[in-house]
């Protein structure tokens, strides 16, 4: 059987036993995870989220680049439009160990550094063969964004893909102070 009749199969059952037209366009918790593409890595699973609990946005490294920042925009405005203007509350970069950005890094860097918007000679800056490093330097790119709301919650982690563990490495704060 071919993977496309498998995952209609799937859904079917999905259809069946877990539809529920009742979940909202927004996240229940409010809540949205970056994560990285790669398979083994689905926040869905690796932090046993519920159907409608986080909006998921996915690319290369789940790192923070232009498109990622771009992306989140178009949530806000998505979700004043929904009629929460507060729109997303709390905002998690779910990074990991042994990814492969690090084989792109190393064979095809002028691309990664496209991806990054930065120039191939600041890659070394963006720790991208640390990901407890890179998560840490992601919060704080999303602390010198402007553009975000100051009481963003924002939090970094790591997951392991040999332990199937999650650590802490930036833990829930506001993205920054607010103004006295």
């Amino acid at each position: 059987m071919d993977f496309n009749d498998v995952m209609l199969e799937r859904n079917a059952g999905f259809a069946e036993t877990a539809f529920s037209s009742e979940l909202k366009m927004m996240p229940s918790t409010g809540t949205v995870i970056v994560g990285c593409v790669d398979p083994r890595v689905d926040p869905a699973h690796v932090l046993g989220l519920k159907q409608g609990e986080a909006a998921v946005i996915r690319n290369v490294g789940g790192r923070v680049n232009k498109s990622l920042l771009e992306t989140l925009a178009v949530l806000a405005v998505v979700a004043k439009a929904a009629g929460r203007p507060e729109g997303a509350r709390k905002l998690v970069l779910l990074q990991h160990t042994d990814c492969g950005i690090i084989g792109c890094y190393k064979h095809a860097p002028a691309l990664l550094a496209k991806h990054l918007d930065v120039e191939t000679d600041a890659l070394d800056e963006l720790a991208v063969t640390e990901p407890y490093e890179a998560v840490a330097l992601d919060i704080a790119a999303l602390k010198a964004n402007t553009e975000l709301p100051d009481s963003l919650i924002v939090s970094g982690l790591v997951y392991d893909v040999k332990t199937g563990r999650v650590k802490t490495v930036v833990p829930a704060a506001p993205l920054r102070a607010p103004a006295a």
